[in-house]
């Protein structure tokens, strides 16, 4: 139970990684690998910040500010000194990579020790519960630290859900999805597309900090090289969710990615349980990633012989 716990609090965690992915890979098809660097980038502030004494609450705002910073510095490279996406993402990723050891101060920051959301959530649990003794859940053992954790992570992620939900439904908002869907005609409209794609990697990479910031804390540590994968981990979560729900619409787009983040995550734990090697990890990753990606031509093909058959 507590491998099942723990995987769906992760997988609730980096979706917050897969709603970042989703608005500049889907929104604006913009490949930004900025992430690698940015969810370290939250990791690291928000460690250096409760290891000296910081709200971790204020620690994950700033997180999710040092995020948003790195994906406005991508995209004003991006629009401003016309450089190809990809390489203005390579570029500050690879900035972002002495930025987080200059800001840790050396390659990893124990939090195990320091007061945490985590260390919020356990004392709320057991204020509710009015003991610190595990629960009994169908059978299973179940801490009142990891319970009360995937709820506050459950929570969390709802109303970032929603926040987002309504964004998309604003006046900037809206352009932001129309500059993805038709730059040309945003522009005849006097909106700046540049502007727009610079706003929205800066919320993109805000969320992907805000993640690494929440991770950081449920793990108990913040390390240089946690980043390394996350953009594969985000755009398989996105292809994921969009094979569980479809893109027909904004909101299941959104619970799409938070779906296809737990599974995925729940995939891997599933993985490791079977005995996977953990030095394999990578590798299965991209096997993953790799079906995600042909799964849903696959299908739609196989649909599209069958209504040509019956129509034959």
């Amino acid at each position: 139970m507590s491998l099942l716990i723990g995987a769906l609090t992760i997988g609730l965690i980096l979706s917050l990684l897969a709603l970042g992915v989703f608005i500049s890979f889907r929104i604006f098809e913009f490949p930004d690998i900025t992430a690698d660097g940015s969810s370290t980038l939250g990791a690291a502030v928000a460690a250096a910040l409760i290891v000296k004494g910081m709200n971790p609450i204020t620690a994950s705002t700033a997180g999710f500010a040092a995020g948003f910073v790195a994906g406005s510095v991508t995209g004003v490279l991006a629009t401003k000194f016309k450089i190809n996406g990809l390489l203005a993402g390579i570029l500050v990723m690879t900035a972002l990579y002495s930025v987080n050891l200059h800001i840790m101060g050396r390659s990893n920051v124990p939090l195990l020790s320091a007061t945490t959301l985590s260390t919020y959530a356990q004392n709320v649990g057991a204020k509710l519960r009015g003991s610190q003794q595990p629960l009994n859940i169908l059978g299973w053992e179940v801490t009142v630290l990891d319970a009360s954790t995937l709820i506050l992570v459950f929570l969390a992620i709802v109303l970032v859900g929603l926040l987002l939900y309504w964004f998309f439904q604003t006046n900037l908002g809206t352009a932001m999805r129309a500059t993805g869907d038709n730059a040309q005609m945003i522009r005849a409209l006097g909106v700046s597309d540049g502007h727009m794609i610079i706003l929205g990697l800066a919320v993109s990479n805000g969320l992907i900090g805000l993640a690494g910031a929440l991770l950081a804390q449920y793990q108990g540590f913040a390390d240089v090289q946690m980043g390394i994968g996350m953009v594969v981990w985000g755009l398989a979560s996105v292809i994921i969710g969009e094979a569980l729900v479809g893109a027909r619409s904004l909101g299941l787009t959104i619970v799409g990615a938070v779906m296809g983040s737990v599974l995925f995550r729940l995939l891997v734990a599933i993985a490791l349980r079977l005995g996977l090697d953990p030095n394999d990890l990578k590798l299965i990753t991209a096997g993953f990633v790799f079906v995600a990606l042909i799964v849903p031509g696959l299908l739609s093909r196989i649909k599209s012989r069958r209504a040509g058959l019956s129509h034959a």
